[in-house]
């Protein structure tokens, strides 16, 4: 459970279209107070995804080649399998001359965005496939000791990690910042098919982990039985 929650939650720290929005609101006027704003729904809204996952088990996680455990990796088989299309799709689209795209309206007005528009924005733009997929292991965990309370806590401080970074960053460092987030943004903008191919690697890396888990435990209780 704690390697797929850690390569999970660099997945979603990464994810490349929260992170350049977060890139755009973070320079604009009183981006501090925004980005923090951000920064606070984004934490908010994994902690509750991860909470509710585990109240709805009961800290009882079903047993290894049950039919809930099954649908639970079938979930994470179906995310990893569309997100490796969509990297596909997105890889054939590079070939050929990209046409401009239009930024979200939002992006036009961040100058004038409220920090209650930032909180909000934060959960509407976070990967949920991936955070699916996270609540997918966590359903399979049970938390016995101190160790698994801070595989969940680590998934959520890792899954904000660079968010967290670059908030620390413009708060102390502004001006150094915003020239650091332009150079930044123009790298997301241009590499935006390779990152989300490498999330969809992470997502199947986890996913046969829980594969080769659960042949495990399934042998070992076939020997026993």
């Amino acid at each position: 459970m704690v390697l797929d929650l850690l390569l999970l939650g660099l997945a979603i720290a990464l994810d490349p279209l929260p992170l350049t929005s977060f890139v755009v609101v973070l320079p604009s006027k009183r981006g501090v107070l925004k980005g923090a704003a951000f920064l606070f729904g984004w934490l908010v809204s994994l902690a509750i995804v991860v909470a509710v996952t585990v109240l709805a088990t009961g800290n009882n996680p079903p047993k290894p080649n049950t039919v809930p455990s099954l649908a639970s990796l079938a979930v994470k088989i179906a995310i990893g399998t569309l997100l490796v299309w969509i990297a596909i799709r997105q890889r054939r689209r590079m070939r050929g001359p990209k046409p401009p795209k239009k930024p979200p309206k939002w992006q036009e007005h961040v100058d004038n965005m409220s920090p209650w528009f930032a909180l909000g924005l934060a959960p509407a733009l976070q990967p949920w496939t991936l955070i699916a997929a996270g609540a997918a292991t966590v359903l399979q965990a049970k938390l016995s000791s101190w160790e698994s309370f801070l595989a969940l806590i680590g998934f959520c401080v890792l899954g904000s990690a660079s968010y967290i970074a670059m908030e620390i960053y413009a708060g102390f460092w502004p001006d150094q910042s915003r020239a650091f987030l332009a150079r930044f943004r123009t790298w997301m903008e241009a590499h935006t098919d390779r990152s989300a191919t490498c999330l969809a690697i992470a997502n199947q890396l986890t996913t046969f982990c829980d594969q080769r888990r659960g042949r495990g435990v399934g042998a070992a209780s076939s020997i026993s039985g």
